[in-house]
């Protein structure tokens, strides 16, 4: 039974994030009539790179295992924190956390998920052995010892997470972080099966020996066809799921998958194509879903690499963009022109346009052109380099338009597109001199995104580092007040129009068809979908 104190912080907790203290599953209207079939098939955009949530860092693999997987707390329709596995927490100072697990929670083999399944989730999240791509995110809020580990400095068990008995979790931070539970949604932070990683090593994702604690369980694995998920009786809220079985295609092609989705192929799309949009509008106005998102679609500078490692150069070709042209005619979903990294969706924040964004782009263009110069550019020494991004019709469309701005400064670009596995090695690698870049929050609050150019952070594919703007970001994190942070966030973001690590191009709206008998179907800020929301309705 929940003890007094313990209701009396849900509650607070719930009042900060937005949340509530029931969780979210389908719900069904009074009178709707099911489809006896209950079946959900999604475009997935690409090939996932991996189905481990310790090994993930892109929205195709978060997709899935936000079906395969619980955390201790869940996204809502609005992006608000629901109890998860946990079903009630509790803290006096935000740096100390204690977590309730639910005693009905259980693996998809029948075994009970404990808090012991979190402790080893954590630490396996930060230790180098893992090789986690997201291993930054357990130092983002400061969880003990956990910069110290990524570093090699310290053994993992020395994490500060702890189980206190089987169905209470605890973790301590350096730094109070008001926001810390709702980070807690995210892939990083999921349990994981001990006994089966340790019995089956990397092949432990594999359709024969997974082990989920989602409301599906995976049931096939076709590369570059499909994959499919089934409903997990054991999951402990599967008398609220509706939807049996989901099937994921990754197609990377958005007029392909728009063309699979008109001929009934799938029901819900990953994206859509753009030259399709308007015509989608008017054919079918009620299947067109596009809602607000916090993300920034933006380009990255290798600043290890010459010339990039020059502001005159990187500020040049931030210059050089028209934001307008690429936001309302290349894209034209409803995206907006993107000049600073946070966008303005962000709960709790609003960001302050950089000067350079009230200027014309006339202007901006002689700017340009005048920093080319300066950096030694010229017609006699054109400015030349490879411009990467990832296999997918609306990004070429972006890379060929900006592609020809940048033309206009005698600068000559050449497009380099790579399937999504080898275009993240690439990045990872440092590989390339501008590549294509796009970032989601992992939880609703602008940190989410300015922690991106710390020095540290895991994708910071650009390598850019300012121990001012480091400092700033650690300032944040001892900032209950969230005026305070955001004042700091405001500074943070005038280094980086400073500094021009990144062209921030626009900012991002989910726009996607999804079939009118798909019931439940959220519009959530972080486009967290979860398959066990939604609902087939008879038709």
């Amino acid at each position: 039974m929940t003890h007094k104190k313990t209701m009396i912080n849900t509650l607070l907790l719930a009042a900060l994030f937005g949340g509530a203290t029931l969780a979210h599953a389908a719900d069904v209207p009074a009178g709707t009539k099911l489809a006896p079939e209950q079946s959900l098939v999604k475009g997935n955009g690409s090939e996932p790179a991996t189905l481990d949530p310790h090994k993930t860092e892109g929205t195709v693999e978060s997709n899935i295992q936000r079906d395969l997987f619980e955390g201790l707390v869940s996204s809502g329709p609005k992006g608000e924190t629901l109890p998860g596995v946990a079903e009630s927490w509790e803290t006096k100072d935000n740096k100390h956390f204690i977590f309730h697990l639910r005693k009905d929670a259980k693996w998809s083999n029948g075994e009970p998920v404990t808090a012991h399944d979190f402790v080893f989730a954590f630490k396996r999240a930060v230790d180098p052995k893992t090789g986690s791509p997201y291993s930054w995110y357990m130092e983002i809020p400061t969880i003990v010892n956990a910069s110290a580990i990524i570093a090699g400095k310290q053994p993992a068990d020395t994490l500060g997470v702890k189980a206190t008995d089987d169905y209470t979790f605890e973790v301590q931070l350096e730094k109070a972080i008001p926001y810390f539970v709702s980070m807690l949604s995210h892939t990083t932070t999921y349990p994981v099966p001990k006994k089966v990683i340790e019995k089956f090593g990397d092949k432990w994702t594999q359709p024969e020996n997974m082990v989920s604690n989602g409301a599906y369980k995976l049931k096939d694995w076709v590369v570059n066809e499909r994959v499919d998920v089934e409903r997990n009786p054991n999951y402990w809220n599967n008398a609220k799921t509706v939807i049996d079985k989901v099937t994921y295609l990754p197609i990377q092609s958005t007029n392909a998958e728009l063309n699979r989705y008109l001929a009934g192929e799938l029901d819900l799309t990953y994206n859509m194509p753009i030259e399709r949009f308007k015509q989608m509008k008017k054919e079918h106005p009620s299947e067109v879903q596009v809602s607000g998102y916090v993300g920034t679609y933006y380009y990255t500078f290798n600043t290890k690499r010459k010339p990039y490692d020059d502001v005159r150069v990187r500020t040049a070709l931030t210059y050089a963009i028209d934001r307008n042209v690429i936001a309302e005619k290349v894209m034209g979903k409803g995206e907006t022109p993107g000049y600073a990294l946070v966008p303005d969706f962000v709960d709790g924040f609003k960001p302050v346009a950089p000067e350079w964004s009230k200027l014309t782009q006339a202007e901006l263009d002689t700017k340009a052109k005048a920093l080319l110069t300066e950096a030694g550019y010229g017609p006699g020494n054109p400015l030349k380099f490879e411009l990467l991004y990832n296999t997918d019709d609306n990004h070429k469309k972006v890379a060929v338009a900006v592609a020809s701005m940048w033309k206009k400064l005698g600068v000559q670009v050449s497009l380099v597109n790579q399937e999504w596995k080898t275009y993240l090695e690439t990045l990872k690698q440092g590989q390339f001199d501008v590549a294509r870049r796009g970032w989601i929050a992992d939880y609703n609050e602008a940190s989410s995104m300015l922690d991106l150019m710390q020095t540290t952070h895991g994708n910071n594919d650009g390598k850019y580092s300012n121990p001012t703007f480091d400092k700033l970001m650690a300032e944040s994190r001892d900032q209950v007040d969230s005026a305070s942070r955001n004042k700091l966030y405001v500074q943070a973001e005038d280094i980086l129009a400073k500094d021009m690590p990144i062209a921030p191009i626009y900012q991002y709206v989910t726009s996607r068809m999804v079939k009118p008998y798909v019931g439940g179907y959220p519009a959530n800020p972080l486009d967290n979908l979860y398959s066990k929301d939604m609902y087939i309705i008879a038709h």
